[in-house]
């Protein structure tokens, strides 16, 4: 093989490589390509997405506004019952003390 069949060869390769580059590009291109529609679709989504995420901390927010209001409620019911309690027995320790000295008066 002299020096022109060399490069002749070698500039035949250098060209179907270039050929082989530019059709992988192509077909890359044309399976990836995003279509306008497409775009807007993803943007429709994504606005989407964003209204449920911020419909979603919303939701926490007032769950959690609404369990410390619950957690107070109890707390005070909790204190209310057994300030209750409390009296009850004050009275009836009252009530039996009052049954004990009405008994001895009568006898």
């Amino acid at each position: 093989m002299n020096r022109t069949e060399f490069i002749i060869a070698t500039a035949i390769v250098l060209f179907v490589a270039f050929c082989m580059g530019w059709f992988a590009n192509w077909l890359v291109h044309r399976f990836t390509r995003v279509l306008p529609s497409d775009v807007g679709e993803l943007e429709r989504m994504s606005q989407e997405l964003h209204d449920a995420e911020e419909t979603r901390d919303q939701a926490i927010t007032y769950l959690q506004q609404r369990e410390a209001e619950l957690t107070n409620q109890l707390t005070q019911t909790e204190a209310e019952l057994s300030a209750t309690m409390d009296g009850l027995r004050e009275a009836r320790q009252e009530a039996e003390m009052l049954r004990n000295e009405l008994s001895k008066v009568r006898t």
